[in-house]
């Protein structure tokens, strides 16, 4: 996992389509109204594909430890060039309660600069890498975290939270 404390992205202004976990409907969303909706901050997971191993184990356990981070106070929102079909299949699936964006046109993957080359079974593709971006209330980047692993990711996010705000 490589953090970065010296990176800064400004939350993005444009319109984006949210999947809610409670509901599965389908919204348009700006990250800045999220961000005025939460008590301290944001945070912004990054993950390759619904229903995959690894993305699957990632959301289940941000799912799990969602009331600890909303305790304190952010808000938790996935982010995959999934479509809105495969988020509400994903959430259903995993049982998920955490809120996901459809990046189908990636452009908050490119915003983030998110998709690197991959090889996988000897070839070379285009991919989202596992990415976390953390943001306080006053919508400043506290926390980046590149190329990051899906098991006990969400715990290392919690210990970064809790050094933080204590």
């Amino acid at each position: 996992m490589l953090q970065n404390s010296n990176e800064t992205i400004t939350l993005p202004s444009f319109e984006l389509t949210m999947v809610a976990a409670d509901t599965q409907e389908a919204t348009a969303v700006q990250l800045n109204q999220l961000l005025n909706q939460s008590h301290q901050g944001l945070i912004l997971y990054f993950y390759p594909k619904d229903n995959t191993q690894g993305c699957s184990i990632q959301a289940v356990d941000f799912s799990h430890h969602k009331a600890k981070l909303e305790s304190l106070g952010f808000y938790i929102l996935g982010v995959s060039r999934d479509g809105i079909k495969s988020h509400q299949n994903f959430i259903n699936k995993k049982a998920l309660s955490i809120d996901l964006i459809s990046d189908t046109d990636e452009k908050l993957c490119q915003y983030y600069d998110v998709i690197k080359e991959k090889k996988m079974y000897g070839k070379t593709h285009l991919g989202v890498v596992r990415s976390t971006f953390v943001y306080n209330k006053n919508g400043e980047m506290i926390g980046s975290f590149r190329d990051v692993k899906a098991k006990e990711h969400v715990e290392k996010i919690l210990d970064f939270l809790e050094n933080k705000t204590n």
